[in-house]
């Protein structure tokens, strides 16, 4: 079993920032891709940045230029930097982690975080 905990969310007002982490712990051979991904309130969950093994970055659009996504892989921990935090941005931030458990298996399991609250407003 792997576990992910999220820390850093909170309130903010427009314009600030946030430093989100997530530590994967547990049953871990390698880890693979890690990402972001954020839930508004009646909305379908969806992608906000992905960082692969090899240091390959994906963001979503509407927060290219903003966020920056990085990991520490001795740490099997992904951050995600938020500057110039928009109302919009307001949601529930989920890691995720692509995690191979075993030397002896080739599985690989996709794994999320509880989920932290960030809460842009005045």
């Amino acid at each position: 079993q792997v576990q992910l905990v999220e820390s850093g969310g909170g309130l903010v007002q427009p314009g600030g920032s946030l430093r989100l982490s997530c530590a994967a712990s547990g049953r871990i051979f390698r880890v693979n891709a890690m990402g972001w991904y954020r839930q508004a309130p009646g909305k379908q969950r969806e992608l906000v940045a992905t960082i692969s093994s090899g240091d390959s970055i994906n963001y979503a659009d509407s927060v290219k230029a903003r966020f920056t996504i990085s990991r520490d892989n001795a740490k099997n921990t992904v951050y995600l930097q938020m500057n110039s935090l928009k109302p919009e941005d307001t949601a529930v931030y989920y890691c995720n982690a692509d995690v191979r458990g075993s030397r002896w298996s080739a599985e690989v399991i996709s794994y999320w975080g509880k989920g932290t609250l960030v809460t842009v407003s005045s």
